[in-house]
């Protein structure tokens, strides 16, 4: 089974609807395109290859780390004894021969990132701490172990250790790739979607998103987080705003492909659209708030049953946050909490549609329009201001 962490189990979200359900049915002649191998790289070159950037590790990344120091001191103590680890998978890049993704072993390539860390690197270096074995080497870093005496042959041993490492080349599509990665789900880590579009599609809104959600007090808040998120569901969460927000009429009931479009399409227009993305930004956090000042601890929950709530629902999310970025919206329903509130359960109760669309088929586009359009509807009986509700046109949602 997957191993889970503890800050998995405290991570109360439901799971991530992006699935292979979005995806392209694949052929054999398509799979067969893509070159997969095995090999041995020291630990040297692997290294190598992050300090030049050919295997693509930002410092950024740092943030967002799920190993402690002293699980990233073990791994590197693993591979100065020569101890078995696990293989990493790397995707070579489509625009960039001799460049990779990390598909599989961020935590284990940031240990060795780290551990080998220039001043000038932008990583901060890993010094080595509660040894099982080598507890000589306790406050060492690799630069350390260069310098020491008497330390020539563990220092040849660590970066002459080979690591087991899958390549992925000429794969055909971005489905494919997508299709290996969250097949790695079933092994022995928990990957999430976001982790995956975030080196498939780099760029300036990538960077804004994560280091906004990285920073939002109030998306931490919602997802319960006591720190961004190793797995970048906070930064999903931002995108998926943004997506619903600038960009509805597109949802053609894909996610994947619609998140995907959507940091490609602000990712090439953001000198245009920076400062409407920042605008949105801080609105998304706006609704947030106003939705933890109306909902209190119920905020984003779905109703399970005895006036108990489940974990956090992105479709709930979706319907506050729609309608709750709009200033005026959100300050009046602020004013009628207690109406508002109310409000949702009798929608809840009295509209299977709307249930149906935020428990089940959560991603078409009935489903989607059914629960903005019902919550929409439902605003406008309690608040006195005409608010815009989507409608369904041509199977396509318009705001």
């Amino acid at each position: 089974m997957p191993q889970v962490t503890e800050e998995e189990t405290l991570f109360d979200v439901a799971p991530d609807e992006e699935s292979e359900d979005d995806l392209a049915p694949s052929t054999p002649e398509a799979a067969s395109q893509a070159v997969v191998s095995g090999t041995d790289w020291t630990a040297a070159t692997i290294i190598n290859q992050l300090d030049r950037g050919t295997i693509e590790l930002d410092p950024s990344f740092q943030r967002r780390e799920a190993w402690t120091d002293l699980r990233k001191s073990a791994f590197i103590e693993s591979l100065i004894l020569g101890l078995p680890i696990p293989q990493l998978v790397l995707a070579e890049r489509a625009d960039r021969r001799g460049a990779y993704l990390v598909i599989d072993g961020k935590q284990r390539l940031l240990a060795l990132r780290r551990f080998a860390a220039s001043p000038e690197s932008g990583f901060e270096p890993l010094t080595l701490r509660h040894l099982e074995v080598r507890k000589d080497l306790e406050g060492y870093t690799l630069a350390d172990m260069r310098a020491a005496n008497g330390l020539f042959e563990d220092v040849s041993a660590f970066e002459n250790q080979p690591i087991r490492t899958v390549v992925v080349k000429a794969w055909p599509d971005e489905s494919f790739l997508f299709r290996v990665f969250l097949r790695l789900n079933n092994g022995s880590v928990r990957l999430t979607p976001q982790e995956l579009r975030q080196a498939l599609h780099p760029g300036p809104f990538i960077n804004f998103a994560d280091e906004w959600s990285a920073n939002s007090q109030a998306i931490r808040k919602a997802l319960n987080l006591k720190k961004p998120d190793f797995r970048m569901r906070d930064v999903e969460l931002l995108i998926r705003f943004m997506g619903f927000h600038l960009f509805l009429a597109d949802y053609a009931g894909s996610l994947k492909g619609f998140l995907d479009e959507t940091c490609a399409s602000l990712n090439s227009a953001w000198s245009e659209r920076q400062a409407e993305v920042e605008d949105a930004a801080q609105n998304c956090d706006s609704a947030i708030n106003a939705t933890q000042e109306i909902f209190g601890e119920d905020a984003f929950r779905q109703p399970i049953g005895n006036g108990r709530r489940g974990r956090f629902n992105r479709a709930i999310f979706d319907v506050m946050a729609y309608y709750f970025s709009d200033a005026e919206i959100r300050d009046e329903a602020v004013e009628k909490a207690e109406t508002v509130k109310a409000l949702f359960e009798v929608v809840w109760v009295s509209d299977k549609d709307f249930v149906e669309a935020i428990t089940r088929t959560t991603k078409s586009i009935p489903a989607t329009h059914s629960r903005l359009a019902a919550w929409g509807n439902a605003l406008n009986d309690v608040l006195d201001q005409d608010i815009p509700v989507p409608k369904l046109e041509g199977n396509r949602i318009h705001p």
